[in-house]
């Protein structure tokens, strides 16, 4: 019989896309543009396999996944996640995934991880006819045990390779035939364990290739899977039987040395590289260097889970690369630098637990009308929504100066942005009888973010879960030279755009190409950066660039919003250049967004 695969995706292109590729392997395709629509369609006519978008309106991949995990029914159905975004893999395994595949889509890679579940679903199942047949078998031929006795064997013999080679697809990696992430995490908290128990030395070795994505962009997958296996095996053959060898993901790999000096590992990272330094891929009549860097952790103390270690190798890796590309660098715990190391590692932790536990707190400051209002009218309130974290051990708020370094090293702010995008739409539905009174909040998004490719459906999907009307979101994008792709930014701002909500260019002024800016990104405000406002009415070059900016504003006939306002004659200075909103300690200081402080903020009459 055809097998039946299920593919739940809200966007028609993947769909298309998936149900062509899967056709391809003899499969009926399934599809589901929701959560809801692929649980009930599981429930009436279960898949054999399912490919399940993270993303979707209403409920997402996950969540869909937890509450297949939790029916007994389908239990073992085998998921693959779809995703463009790296931290919902791990996540994604947690809930319960089989596997992943990553988006923009790529034929072959779906091609290869569908078919490798497909393998592992047919074996599990012949191993589940098999259990069923030799308990049947044992109760029909009791008395004739010593008939019986050799095809028992064979049979058992059977099932114990298909158990062996279930529990190997499930440990090692398809392309190399290595041990996969699951696994080292399962090898790492052992050494974990025994170094913390007997102090057994041990050391971790991230290894990155530095071309490998020249070669797999320039010459294909299929060349960089063969480059994946070539280096693997070069690798292996610098190892001895009790050194754990695996590959991390991408072009990583991963050794947990246990020989008995940290000299020791250093030697073996000296002696792949040197096998590296002799080493040429060749593909389609070509010849390719492919080096190596190589980031070495001894184990100690300190250490007490697998992304702990993991993100010490990605810092030493960050550091030897930022200070001029260094081939083997080693985390030295006793170095003045390796303190800041533990702070910066420590502060990563630290986000990923707030994100996952809820700790950051939404303050919110006012923005401020400077246009006349001599019948005092209450109008709806503008406002930027501000993220802070709220530090439980010592009961304070700590300020986005203290954490977001680290978020932006440890590449966290796409996630916190889009915590603040949930929670803020969250407060908004909780309670609607204060819509009336906002007129806007707005809400900052980091270049990291602005690339992520499914951020303007994220943005649908929350706004359509909350029952929002776009307009009460305004997303301020600080100008910037980290925008690796202008005009890929610029038709995300676009597609945001025609959902209904605003954007405004933030801290205009100080960046890159700001002018230039005017001109490629699509935008309704401009607010202008606070380091000129703030001493304009001493620094002739601050009043001119302001009064500059705001004469450009008015001939695109886009509203200003002037930051940092702490006086009453910058307000005044402000008005009289035409300046439209001042958002500043004059006018409020920021507070907790509550239904109360909203309420405070409505009955406020705006007066400069």
């Amino acid at each position: 019989m055809s097998l039946k695969v299920l593919v739940v995706d809200d966007t028609p292109d993947n769909i298309d896309i998936l149900r062509r590729v899967v056709s391809t392997l003899d499969c009926t395709v399934l599809v589901a543009t929701s959560g809801e629509r692929a649980l009930s369609l599981i429930n009436k006519n279960p898949p054999d396999l399912v490919l399940l978008d993270v993303m979707m309106p209403g409920i997402d991949g996950f969540e869909v996944c937890t509450q297949l995990r939790q029916n007994p029914k389908t239990a073992d159905l085998p998921i693959i996640f779809v995703t463009g975004r790296q931290d919902d893999i791990s996540l994604g395994f947690s809930v319960g995934g089989n596997d992943y595949i990553t988006k923009p889509i790529n034929t072959d890679e779906v091609v290869a991880r569908v078919k490798h579940q497909l393998e592992r679903l047919s074996l599990l199942r012949e191993m589940q006819a098999l259990n069923n047949e030799l308990e049947q078998k044992v109760r029909d031929r009791t008395a004739k045990l010593a008939v019986a006795n050799q095809q028992l064997r064979e049979e058992i013999n059977e099932r114990r390779y298909m158990q062996d080679r279930l529990r190997y697809l499930a440990e090692h990696d398809f392309v190399t035939r290595l041990y996969n992430r699951n696994a080292l995490d399962a090898h790492i908290a052992d050494t974990i364990e025994a170094f913390q128990l007997r102090s057994q030395p041990a050391n971790f070795l991230q290894i990155d290739l530095d071309r490998f994505r020249l070669i797999n962009e320039s010459c294909g997958c299929i060349a960089g899977d063969e480059l994946l296996k070539e280096c693997g095996e070069l690798i292996a053959n610098c190892l001895t039987k009790d050194d754990f060898f695996a590959r991390i993901g991408g072009d990583r790999f991963a050794i947990v040395s246990n020989r008995q000096s940290n000299q020791a590992a250093q030697s073996l990272a000296h002696l792949i590289y040197q096998q590296f330094s002799e080493f040429s891929f060749e593909w389609d009549e070509r010849s390719f260097n492919v080096g190596v860097s190589i980031a070495i952790v001894p184990f100690n103390l300190d250490i007490y889970s697998f992304d702990q270690l993991l993100i010490m190798a990605d810092e030493v890796m960050y550091l030897a690369k930022k200070e001029g590309g260094k081939a083997i660098s080693t985390y030295n715990e006793n170095t003045p630098l390796a303190v800041v190391n533990r702070t910066r590692i420590n502060w990563a932790l630290r986000l990923v637990d707030a994100l996952k536990f809820d700790h950051f707190r939404i303050f919110v400051q006012k923005i401020n009308s400077l246009k006349d209002n001599p019948l005092g009218l209450h109008e709806p309130i503008k406002m930027e929504a501000l993220v802070r974290l709220y530090d439980a051990s010592n009961d304070q708020i700590l300020t986005p100066d203290q954490f977001m370094p680290s978020a932006e090293r440890f590449h966290l702010t796409p996630s916190i942005d889009r915590w603040m995008i949930e929670h803020v739409c969250l407060f908004l539905h909780d309670h609607p009888s204060l819509h009336q009174q906002i007129s806007s909040i707005s809400i900052n998004l980091s270049a990291l973010t602005l690339g992520e490719p499914d951020l303007c459906q994220y943005i649908a999907s929350v706004l359509k879960k909350y029952q929002l009307p776009a307009k009460l979101l305004v997303f301020e994008i600080t100008e910037t030279e980290r925008f690796v792709n202008i005009e890929s930014a610029a038709n995300m701002l676009l597609d945001i755009s025609h959902l209904g909500c605003q954007i405004s260019i933030d801290d205009f002024g100080s960046g890159y190409a700001s002018f230039n800016y005017l001109r490629e990104l699509p935008f309704d405000q401009i607010k202008i950066d606070g380091v000129f406002i703030r001493d304009m009415e001493h620094i002739e070059a601050n009043y001119e660039m302001v009064r500059s900016i705001v004469d450009i504003a008015a001939k695109l006939n886009k509203p200003v919003v002037a930051e940092f306002v702490e006086r009453e004659s910058i307000a005044t200075l402000l008005k009289s250049i035409g300046v439209h909103w001042g958002q500043g300690y004059h006018f409020h200081r920021p507070e907790l967004l509550t239904p109360a402080c909203i309420e405070r903020l409505s009955q406020i009459k705006e007066v400069v």
